[in-house]
């Protein structure tokens, strides 16, 4: 495979060049906004830094349009989704740290269901925003409900990039950076504040 072989994925590139998707790359500042905010928080320096790796990933692939940047645009975002999947059980229902990393088999056994009937990694980081907002109770399910609402709407205007170009150039993929900024900043500091509630809460686990 040509890793350096050139991508055109979204509506408002139209050729190679690094500034063939202005919104999109700008765009991406939202998810260094999130990480900064995030960085702030107690507890919060471990998902600062993935939430910071999913801005260079995005940022590269935008700019550069290559298979490279692309592999790495998804793989960090992977990695984010993985390490909360493997953090969440004993965060917020006290498993063991070493059972609770088995969050990940489980997560990516899901996705694989999801993706059997149709769907895809931010399908089931959708669904899995959803269920811990129904089995959480108080502040963290308003918190992951919120997430979910915002997720979802991001999620419809990456979907609706392409359909839009007829009548809107730009597309809309840059306002699910957007709202992609505020997801991962919501679902992070929902972690970092329970994990600051925890006693327990361990370095590796917190990230402090």
């Amino acid at each position: 495979m040509n890793w350096t072989a050139y991508v055109d994925g979204y509506c408002e590139r139209l050729a190679p060049g690094l500034w063939g998707e202005p919104l999109n790359s700008l765009s991406n500042l939202a998810f260094l906004i999130a990480a900064i905010a995030v960085w702030r928080q107690p507890k919060g320096r471990v998902f600062a830094v993935l939430i910071g790796l999913v801005f260079l990933g995005s940022t590269a692939f935008h700019l550069l349009a290559t298979r490279w940047s692309a592999a790495a645009d998804t793989g960090f975002i992977l990695v984010f989704v993985l390490y909360y999947a493997a953090v969440f059980p004993h965060l917020f229902f006290g498993v063991r740290r070493g059972l609770s990393w088995l969050g990940i088999p489980v997560f990516l056994a899901f996705t694989a269901v999801v993706a059997s009937l149709g769907g895809g990694l931010y399908l089931s980081a959708l669904l899995g925003l959803v269920i811990f907002a129904v089995i959480l109770k108080g502040e963290h399910r308003r918190r992951f409900a919120l997430a979910a609402g915002v997720f979802g709407v991001s999620l419809s205007f990456r979907t609706a990039d392409h359909t839009v170009c007829g009548n809107f150039p730009a597309g809309t993929h840059f306002l699910w950076h957007l709202l992609n900024g505020l997801t991962l900043y919501l679902a992070a500091t929902t972690a970092t504040k329970r994990a600051a509630s925890r006693q327990d809460a361990a370095p590796s686990i917190s990230g402090d």
